[in-house]
């Protein structure tokens, strides 16, 4: 699957039935909100919930950040949720306790309806398919590869534990997130998360450490449940300036050796060859992504 993927680096919860954390969504420099109607929103207050979506979407974005919705099993509930979720300034659709290939599927056909019959480009809602079960996550190869629309995976890990009866901690989640970061590539599309738990922020140094860390397994962007937590994410999972330069000193030094015939060259000590050439490249077009990114927010926050 060959996907134009989205920077995504931070994705911050908002429940869109809390009128102060909408109101203030736009000002946290969060590349993507996520306007929770899942856990966030008491079963009481669901249906009023997503009669929200629409105007809190357009409302969210106003600083350039894109628009994700998180949505509700079963499926009487994600019924009426995509209802209310498919519209123009909806970006996408973060499906939780995703089952199977056949799940997605299903998904994408009703979403497919609700566009053509808002006018809508088919195809413009993308999906972020969550694995929060042992069952699911048996078929966490297929499950990215259902639709085009999929363009990012991750593990609920609260959940994912709660149903293999473990504990959600670092130790026990390390296997099955590297699983899905090694599904997701396949795929093509992005793995989301941390190595550790979201549910921490009350020592920040700790948490860009963590973030530092899950960045190293290949993670490419996380949910944030504080304002807090976005500028350490979204610095954590950009290059740093060390990084960018010394990238483009090796494909400086790749194209010197082209020249020259070779295909590997000597930098500080390392042999440089294909692959380390391969990542510089990669690392510096998420760079430049990232920039482009950070300009058009740049942008929508002056208009």
């Amino acid at each position: 699957m060959s996907l134009d993927l989205p920077v995504w680096r931070s994705l911050m919860y908002v429940p869109v039935n809390v009128e102060k954390y909408v109101d203030k969504a736009h000002t946290r420099g969060a590349d993507c909100i996520q306007l929770d109607l899942e856990d966030s929103v008491p079963p009481a207050e669901k249906e009023r919930a997503r009669t929200l979506v629409e105007k809190a979407a357009a409302r969210v974005k106003r600083g350039g950040a894109d628009v994700i919705v998180r949505i509700n099993r079963p499926l009487s509930l994600t019924v009426r949720d995509l209802e209310h979720s498919i519209t123009p300034d909806v970006n996408g659709i973060a499906c939780t306790k995703i089952d199977s290939a056949s799940h997605v599927k299903l998904l994408d056909e009703l979403v497919s309806e609700l566009e053509e019959k808002r006018g809508m480009t088919v195809g413009h809602t993308k999906f972020i398919t969550m694995i929060e079960t042992a069952d699911a996550f048996g078929r966490i190869d297929e499950i990215p590869r259902a639709s085009t629309r999929v363009i990012a995976m991750n593990i609920g890990g609260e959940d994912f534990a709660l149903d293999c009866d473990m504990q959600p901690d670092d130790d026990v989640l390390l296997h099955p997130k590297q699983r899905m970061i090694i599904a997701a590539r396949a795929a093509g599309v992005m793995p989301l998360g941390f190595i550790g738990t979201i549910a921490g922020f009350g020592d920040w140094e700790k948490f860009r450490q963590m973030v530092r860390r899950s960045r190293r397994f290949g993670f490419d962007g996380a949910g944030c449940i504080h304002p807090g937590q976005v500028t350490i994410v979204n610095e954590e999972y950009s290059p740093s300036s060390e990084e960018v330069a010394y990238a483009r000193k090796i494909i400086d030094l790749d194209k010197e050796a082209a020249k020259s015939g070779r295909g590997s060259f000597a930098l500080d000590g390392t042999m440089i060859d294909i692959p380390i050439i391969v990542r510089a490249q990669k690392l510096i077009k998420r760079h430049e992504a990232i920039k482009q990114r950070e300009a058009k927010t740049l942008s929508a926050m002056k208009s």
